[in-house]
Parts: C-alpha cells; sequence; structure tokens
C-alpha cells in the first residue's frame, strides 16, 4: 500500500465523496485507512464516574484504500502514486507532477 499515516487524501467514491483529510491510521491488512472526519459514526459511551452522564460521539470507521486518492501537496492535484529507485532507496512519485514526495 503505498499511502502512508499523514498524508492528505480526497475521497473519491461513497457518501463522503469529495472530502479531504488526513490519514490517522492505516490497516495494512484489510487495505483500509482511518481518515479524519470522513465516514463518522456513532457510538454510545457510557459513563465512567458516578454523577457523569452517558455520550454519544462520532468516531470515524475505516475507509478501503481503493475509494481515495493522494493529494500531492506540489501540483496540488489528486493523483496516484508510484516508485522510483534512486541509489538504495525506493522513493514515492506523484504520478501526474513525476516529483518525490
Amino acid at each position: 500500500m503505498k499511502i502512508k499515516k499523514d498524508d492528505k487524501i480526497l475521497v473519491i467514491s461513497g457518501k463522503d465523496k469529495g472530502k479531504e483529510g488526513k490519514v490517522l491510521k492505516v490497516f495494512h491488512k484489510k487495505a483500509k485507512l482511518l481518515i479524519e472526519n470522513v465516514n463518522l459514526g456513532k457510538k454510545h459511551v457510557k459513563p465512567r464516574r458516578e454523577g457523569e452522564k452517558g455520550q454519544i460521539v462520532e468516531v470515524p470507521a475505516p475507509v478501503h484504500v481503493s475509494n481515495v486518492k493522494f493529494l500531492c501537496l506540489k501540483c496540488r492535484k489528486a493523483s496516484r502514486l508510484g516508485y522510483k529507485k534512486e541509489k538504495k532507496e525506493k522513493r514515492r512519485i506523484c504520478k501526474k507532477c513525476k516529483q518525490m514526495i
């Protein structure tokens, strides 16, 4: 999976189509991403202490990788990612502007 934590992404399909966000967590085995303020679901939280009230909290749910695109900071467009080998390491590149990330 080419998308990593703290990358800016754009949702390209689903109920949150067009929203942008930062990747909070990556689930490699399931090929899913947790993105801030995208795909929010409600979670009921019980009170922890005596006298405290229960709450309904909005929590982000994972989104499949195929439903998002990487937002390049240099060309400011949503694009796919590729790899380019330089010396002994692989670097990620934007497929549109060919710049290293």
